[in-house]
């Protein structure tokens, strides 16, 4: 009898064991994100996955277009979290798409930087519906071995020395730029966000111009980094991203603002409204703007992060860097992107210079 016993009671050890591995299996949640290339790398992901049980899943997006195409086109539950720029962040609050946050469960959100944190592109109706991440340019990238010093305008794409050695983004900003060189963005750099029909159709024209140069448009920062190592071109607008990325790989890459300035960005990440994962999804929004993972995730991106207190576990060289000794004065070389009220006309027209022949 105390052998079935014992037997029984083994027999009940392992059952109990089973169910509760198979609940410990159930439990865990999966998070899709959909964001830009470098927001989702193992290096700081994992000890996230670790602590939450769960699995972070990414899609990476190429332009800002894509990101609301995707949302708006009836797949805006396969995401969770989603990491919108400055340019459709406020239209994604306002339109409904992304959920409302609950600030007290993000305990660094007051040491976000106040000027990024105040800026009311994902607040609406008193709720806030994000969060600020990483922000920085959209720099002229350049082969050193090609160039004997850093090219003094965005106008060197066009010289014709560079016949197919030059790669565009695909990407309203590559009309922004266009418009610079244009001078469409004196006095008013907003202008470049609500240009006239005529002014689009002399950036259309001055596109056009570009195409003999261009050898092909890139859509994701890996795209760019392999046209870069392979030699295909020497000369892009581009990601500090990149920048790091090809610095690794020992290619002779270089950065830099222009004198007509460059546009840039402030990623945000925010919840969809469509999300199952809500309260995991909050629990990821206070991880990435944490001082800690902040640091991380510029080691591996360059950008600049939102939470200017991980600069206290940055080396000098790492804070001049990343323009943290005075970001104020590095933030006036770049004109973040706005909402574009006509953005339809904009993508109309770069659709156009893309098929012209």
């Amino acid at each position: 009898m105390k052998r079935l016993a014992g037997s029984f009671g083994l027999l009940l050890a392992l059952l109990l064991a089973l169910l509760c591995c198979a609940a410990c299996q159930k439990k865990e949640e999966t998070l899709s994100l959909l964001v830009w290339e470098g927001y989702a790398d193992p290096s700081f992901v994992h000890a996230f996955e670790q602590a939450h049980h769960c699995k972070v899943v990414a899609t990476y997006m190429g332009s800002s277009d894509e990101l609301v195409a995707k949302l708006r086109g009836g797949s805006a539950a396969n995401y969770d979290v989603i990491s919108p720029s400055s340019d459709v962040a406020a239209s994604i609050a306002h339109t409904g798409l992304a959920a409302p946050l609950d600030i007290s469960k993000l305990p660094a959100y007051a040491q976000l930087s106040a000027k990024l944190r105040d800026m009311p592109l994902v607040k609406f109706d008193g709720k806030v519906f994000g969060v600020p991440f990483m922000w920085g340019p959209n720099p002229l990238l350049y082969d050193t071995s090609a160039f004997a010093a850093a090219p003094a305008s965005w106008a060197a794409l066009w010289d014709p020395s560079l016949k197919g050695k030059v790669s565009a983004w695909d990407d309203l900003s590559t009309v922004y730029m266009a418009a610079q060189v244009l001078g469409y963005d004196q006095p008013d750099p907003s202008q470049l966000y609500n240009l006239s029909d005529a002014q689009l159709d002399a950036v259309k024209k001055k596109l056009i111009e570009l195409k003999p140069n261009i050898r092909k448009l890139w859509s994701t920062g890996g795209e760019l980094t392999n046209l870069f190592q392979n030699h295909e071109i020497v000369i892009a607008m581009g990601w500090p991203l990149m920048t790091n990325d090809l610095r690794k790989l020992h290619f002779p890459i270089a950065e830099t603002i222009p004198k007509e300035n460059t546009t840039g960005w402030i990623d945000h990440l925010m919840i969809t409204a469509a999300s199952s994962h809500k309260e995991l999804a909050q629990a990821f929004l206070a991880y990435m703007i944490e001082a800690e993972t902040q640091k991380q995730i510029t080691d591996v991106t360059h950008y600049t992060p939102a939470n200017p207190t991980a600069a206290q576990l940055m080396t000098d060289d790492e804070k001049r860097g990343l323009h943290l000794d005075n970001p104020d004065a590095y933030m006036q070389h770049i004109y973040f992107w706005q909402d574009v009220p006509r953005r339809a006309k904009y993508n109309e027209i770069w659709n156009e210079v893309k098929a012209a022949q």
